[in-house]
């Protein structure tokens, strides 16, 4: 099948590993060319390194999402090119905590950088999709938004604004011919969740191994994902070929979510 994503410009946050590196080099990988974001650029250029000879170009930028004005020079810099046909926001997860714990500025300070900065760099890059009447913006959540994960108040609250946000923006623009789409990882095998389990070991006193067998147990499919088979959806939902697809939440977690 051809996805029809030769010669689109598609721009990746948090592209310097786990999912959001998987999502890029899936894209640039049909063809598409790429704008990799994220803090580590070295990182992404070592990924970028290692794609086919056939793929599209990749194009590495230094991205800090809590620091507006860096938004905002990158989104100047993009539509003075013309803007990009393709969006995924991916932001980092908060530190985990209960609902109890976080307090006041743990939650001002992760909703700036999880949930307004890319609501306003998506509004910035919009308009030129909506000029195209092509469009594809795609933003990574969490499975906690449909079912809360225990310990990650801040990410399950800050994640599902996002849901409402995406919804709500999807009705605004569709018939622009621009996509607006969540995607929900369950357990996917990236650092992200190393760090999960780590955290949830040094909790409760069990070694790293038995943390991580346990939550696979949970799962259906009885193993945590690969990233590739995140980014093979995303890729997907940004293509020509979804080009009836849009306000919906969608599952990549192995069937781990227990509601229909």
């Amino acid at each position: 099948m051809d996805l029809g994503l030769k010669n689109k410009r598609a721009l990746v946050l948090g592209a310097s590993r786990g999912l959001g590196a998987a999502i890029a080099e899936g894209l640039a990988k049909e063809g598409a060319t790429v704008i990799a974001a994220a803090r580590n650029k070295d990182k992404i250029e070592a990924w970028a390194g290692n794609l086919p000879d056939n793929a599209g170009t990749v194009e590495a930028h230094a991205l800090d999402l809590s620091d507006i004005a860096a938004i905002d020079e990158l989104a100047d810099k993009l539509l003075a090119e013309g803007g990009v046909d393709i969006l995924v926001n991916n932001t980092g997860g908060p530190p985990p905590a209960t609902a109890i714990e976080a307090g006041r500025s743990d939650w001002i300070s992760n909703f700036e950088t999880m949930a307004a900065n890319i609501f306003h760099l998506s509004g910035r890059l919009l308009p030129t999709m909506r000029e195209r009447k092509w469009g594809r913006i795609l933003t990574v959540t969490s499975s906690g938004v449909e079912q809360p994960i225990p310990m990650l108040a801040l990410s399950n609250g800050i994640r599902s604004a996002i849901v409402g946000w995406s919804k709500t923006l999807a009705t605004e623009v569709a018939r622009d011919g621009v996509t607006v789409n969540v995607l929900m990882p369950g357990r996917i095998h990236t650092q992200r969740v190393v760090e999960l389990d780590t955290a949830a070991a040094n909790r409760s006193g069990k070694q790293v191994e038995e943390v991580s067998a346990a939550a696979a147990e949970t799962i259906p499919m009885g193993r945590y994902g690969d990233p590739e088979e995140f980014a093979n959806m995303a890729v997907f939902l940004a293509s020509e070929r979804a080009s009836y697809v849009t306000g919906t939440k969608v599952r990549i977690d192995g069937g781990a979510t227990r509601s229909v």
